[in-house]
């Protein structure tokens, strides 16, 4: 039987094919053989509204035949729940929460003296307790397709990435519905993760455009513009992505420095 996927592919695609998950058969994305040829993931990104099919840059892991996860095997749609059942702040306090112990489900306990003191310096200047999220920008038409092709362009200068098309209405979406478990040792179910985008991409324009075996890079249309208002934003990410600041920066503090007029997210989990 032809799956819905191949149905809806261009026929002006270079060669590739369909892949599956472990789950079984039935195509979760279809992939190119050679990296995206210059300009296509932008006319496909463009054309999305119609075709129903959301462009990806794939990036594989290391430089083996099986391009993992893309190729390998390791695509799980059946450990992703629905993104619409969650509520996108309840998931970032959750996750806030967690890195200080405060949270029933976290894996350790509460942390003594020592730890707690080092936790404190680098959420400053944020508590043990959540925050809140960042107020929403207001977000031109158009802009966070202009800054997803952009961004594309700038992506493809630096290495070579796959073309993937998945079956999906956003680039959030497009996550939990291919089985990516990139971000497996943070939280192991696609679909929160994808509930936390979609909402960025509804107070901030942020797209998914490229997606590693556990990396995630995403065009912004409205950044924040001054510290302050990064702030918030910067707890935003160091709750859905703690290794940003943890084994990064150091501090939440130079993380929101580097978000001020930045048009590119990007995150990575160990």
């Amino acid at each position: 039987m032809t799956s819905d996927l191949s149905r809806l592919l261009p026929a002006t695609l270079p060669p590739g094919r369909l892949v599956g998950g472990e789950d079984g058969p039935e195509p979760l994305l279809w992939i190119s053989d050679a990296p995206a040829p210059a300009g296509l993931w932008q006319q496909l990104h463009h054309a999305h509204p119609q075709s129903g099919l959301w462009p990806l840059l794939l990036v594989p892991l290391g430089d083996g035949a099986d391009c993992r996860p893309w190729l390998s095997g390791e695509l799980f749609p059946a450990y992703a729940s629905d993104p619409t059942l969650y509520d996108p702040d309840a998931l970032l306090r959750r996750w806030w929460q967690q890195l200080g112990g405060a949270d029933e489900d976290a894996p350790e306990g509460p942390l003594d003296a020592e730890d707690a003191a080092e936790l404190r310096d680098a959420l400053a200047p944020f508590g043990p307790a959540w925050p809140g999220s960042a107020p929403a920008a207001a977000v031109p038409g158009g802009a966070p397709g202009i800054e997803a092709r952009g961004l594309a362009d700038v992506l493809l200068s630096v290495r070579d990435a796959r073309l993937g098309l998945v079956r999906a209405g956003s680039g959030a979406e497009a996550l939990a519905a291919c089985g990516w478990s990139g971000p497996l040792n943070h939280e192991d179910d696609t679909a929160k993760i994808a509930a936390v985008l979609a909402d960025w991409e509804r107070r901030f324009g942020a797209q998914v455009v490229q997606v590693g075996f556990d990396t995630l890079e995403l065009s912004v249309a409205v950044p924040p513009d001054t510290l302050v208002e990064a702030l918030p934003l910067a707890a935003e990410h160091t709750a859905f992505c703690p290794d940003l600041v943890f084994q990064g920066t150091g501090t939440l503090t130079a993380y929101a420095e580097r978000l001020v007029a930045s048009h590119q997210w990007s995150f990575w989990w160990d």
